[in-house]
């Protein structure tokens, strides 16, 4: 990434805001909402660890090398989860979106797909991308359903792709969404986030 984003990325009931270190506190308790750290088949850190998983990300940042946001829920004003953009191949106009998690209580919402419709918008409208990626563990059947949920595609598994600090291997799974599908991917989105206002309002 050249720069970080300037500001909020804001939808109707989800603000992705830039992370800063005074979001330690907040992400800890998002992230002690079902222990997250114990799913070995994701990077959520321990409540211990936060400060130094934060400074790790305004480090990537700093390089360049990703957009890191915390998901601050608009109706309750806490900080739920994180996610964020990164692998900006600039000159092949694609990139991918990870490294994210959500606290129990905000995981199948309409939480990750305002989220992912703020993202999508960013990337394929702002930033002019042509594709747009996302990687998941093998294992992590959340995560796959919630991919192909937002209309992604499965493109392939990369097999062996990481050793895991717990010593097991890593098989991922890639996913993408290319810009001819966007304006589809969009309108679902919508369509789901309308689903969700109607449900709490019944």
């Amino acid at each position: 990434m050249k720069q970080r984003l300037d500001g909020c990325l804001t939808g109707e009931r989800v603000v992705l805001e830039p992370i800063s270190i005074d979001h330690v506190a907040a992400m800890s308790l998002a992230v002690a909402d079902g222990e997250l750290w114990n799913l070995w088949y994701a990077s959520a850190p321990h409540p211990d660890d936060m400060k130094q998983y934060v400074e790790a990300a305004l480090e990537d940042e700093s390089r360049g090398d990703s957009l890191v946001f915390v998901v601050r829920d608009k109706s309750s004003g806490q900080i739920v989860g994180t996610t964020r953009i990164l692998a900006w191949d600039q000159p092949n106009r694609r990139l991918e979106i990870g490294h994210t998690w959500y606290s129990v209580k905000a995981q199948k919402t309409f939480v990750n797909t305002e989220s992912k419709l703020l993202l999508l918008t960013y990337a394929f409208e702002t930033l002019d991308v042509m594709a747009v990626e996302f990687r998941t563990h093998w294992c992590n059947q959340t995560s796959r359903e919630a991919i192909t949920r937002i209309g992604a595609k499965q493109d392939g598994i990369l097999r062996n792709h990481k050793l895991l600090p717990d010593g097991s291997i890593r098989d991922t799974v890639v996913y993408s969404i290319i810009d001819r599908e966007w304006p589809e991917v969009k309108h679902n989105l919508k369509v789901l986030q309308q689903q969700y206002v109607e449900h709490l309002s019944t």
